[in-house]
C-alpha cells in the first residue's frame, strides 16, 4: 500500500521559515515526479512546488517563487519543501502528492492536480501576522 506521510507543518510568525517533508512508502517514486500542493479554507487547492524525477528541474507557482525550495532525496523516497520569507497568506494545509508514471515532467503537467495519483493526508501551516 502506498503511503505519502507529510510532516513539519506548525504555527509560525511573518517572515520565518519552515521545512515540511514528505516520506513515500509502498513503492519508490525515484523515477516519478513529486509535488507540493495547497488548501487553504474556503478555497480550491492550488499549486505550490513540483520537482522531476531526477530533481534536475523544479517548478514553482509565482507566488512562492524566490521563497520556497522543493528538493527530493531519492535514497529516502522523501521530498522536501523549505519555506522562507512565509506570510499569513501562505497559510493553508500542505499536501505532498506523486505521479505513478516515470520519467514525466514539464511545469504544464506537474502544476496539474490531476496528474498525480497518490496523495498525503496534509500538514497544517499557520503563520501569523
Amino acid at each position: 500500500q502506498v503511503q505519502l506521510v507529510e510532516s513539519g507543518g506548525g504555527l509560525v510568525q511573518a517572515g520565518d521559515s519552515l521545512r515540511l517533508s514528505c516520506a513515500a512508502s509502498g513503492r519508490t517514486f525515484s523515477r516519478s515526479a513529486m509535488g507540493w500542493f495547497r488548501q487553504a479554507p474556503g478555497k480550491e487547492r492550488e499549486f505550490v512546488a513540483a520537482i522531476n524525477w531526477s530533481g534536475l528541474n523544479t517548478y514553482y507557482a509565482d507566488s512562492v517563487k524566490g521563497r520556497f525550495t522543493i528538493s527530493r532525496d531519492n535514497a529516502k523516497n522523501t521530498v522536501d519543501l523549505q519555506m522562507g520569507s512565509l506570510k499569513p497568506e501562505d497559510t493553508a494545509a500542505y499536501y505532498c502528492a506523486a505521479d505513478s508514471a516515470q520519467f514525466r515532467g514539464g511545469s504544464s503537467y506537474l502544476s496539474r492536480e490531476s496528474e498525480y495519483d497518490f496523495w498525503g493526508q496534509g500538514t497544517q501551516v499557520t503563520v501569523s501576522s
